[in-house]
């Protein structure tokens, strides 16, 4: 597909917005649509066209992604009167970059089949910074052939792009790496305010650690708008706590026992009581800060990730 296509996207929150602008910029014609018209401003300028249902931009469109906040979402969205299956042709592909249940995701696929839309599940991964930059990490669960006609189009919104296996597969792996982000989340901020607590310089403790056997994805990104003290990763809690419930229903599943994450669960439940559900998910730190009364401040650190 190396060819310019119609390409649809729905949802331009914090990560979808920097995908659709990927797809534009690699010279493809784009449709957009969200719940707020002012998120697609820059996109409209750039050259995208606006339209008002998710059916419309079905309708304008060969492929369509979506990226969306919940499972109730992307179900809205999908199956609602004025939603992508309503105005879909025979024959296009849907792409589904959220973090969606994996059950929902095949219960709207074979929706979508019945229709004639063959689909594709795209979560995205590595914060929205990276997807900013178009080198985000793409695990893409589905029929293999379909995947392998999409591969270029999917290029043009990051790198790596890995096929994981059929349906479903790429659900279970993005919650896996969302687990081992939040658990190690709050490991970072025990970590940081072990040094600060025993006096060390956090700027150097954070390069100290940054070049050790405990370094991690995590603690380099994060870590860095924890000691800036905005918080601010583009990712919330209500989606932090979606993900850790995704995580121990799949432990369930599998019979797996998920000792560190039913415990990061529920600290993450507790931060969103403490600072609601629309905080960024690394003020799960603040937790520790507050009931410590030491905040993790260093200077020369960024308040956004570039």
């Amino acid at each position: 597909m190396s060819e310019q296509v119609a390409v649809g996207y729905i949802g331009l929150g914090h990560l979808g917005a920097h995908l659709a602008r990927s797809l534009l910029g690699a010279g493809h014609a784009l449709t957009v649509t969200d719940l707020h018209r002012a998120a697609a401003a820059e996109l409209i300028a750039a050259g995208a066209t606006w339209a008002s249902t998710a059916a419309e931009v079905a309708a304008a469109s060969n492929v369509v992604f979506t990226c969306l906040p919940s499972p109730a979402a992307v179900d809205a969205v999908v199956t609602g009167p004025n939603g992508l299956l309503a105005g879909a042709r025979a024959g296009s592909t849907w792409i589904d970059n959220s973090t969606n249940d994996r059950d929902e995701t095949l219960r709207l696929a074979a929706l979508a089949t019945a229709r004639g839309v063959r689909m594709l599940e795209a979560p995205v991964t590595g914060g929205v910074h990276k997807a900013a930059a178009g080198d985000i990490t793409v695990l893409v669960g589905g029929d293999e052939a379909v995947f392998d006609e999409h591969r270029e189009l999917l290029a043009a919104i990051g790198q790596p792009v890995l096929y994981m296996g059929p349906l479903g597969s790429a659900a279970v792996i993005k919650v896996i790496t969302n687990m081992l982000a939040f658990v190690n989340l709050v490991a970072v901020g025990e970590a940081l305010m072990l040094a600060k607590r025993g006096g060390l310089d956090l700027a150097k403790s954070f390069e100290a650690i940054a070049n050790s056997s405990g370094n991690s994805f995590v603690h380099e990104t994060e870590g860095q708008v924890i000691l800036n003290g905005s918080y601010n990763i583009g990712f919330t809690m209500d989606l932090a706590c979606k993900d850790l419930g995704f995580a121990t229903q799949f432990g369930r599943e599998f019979g797996v026992p998920l000792d560190l994450a039913g415990q990061t669960e529920q600290t993450f439940i507790r931060a969103r009581s403490q600072y609601g559900g629309g905080a960024w998910s690394s003020q799960v730190v603040k937790l520790l800060e507050d009931a410590l009364g030491t905040d993790l401040r260093a200077p020369g650190f960024p308040e956004v990730l570039q």
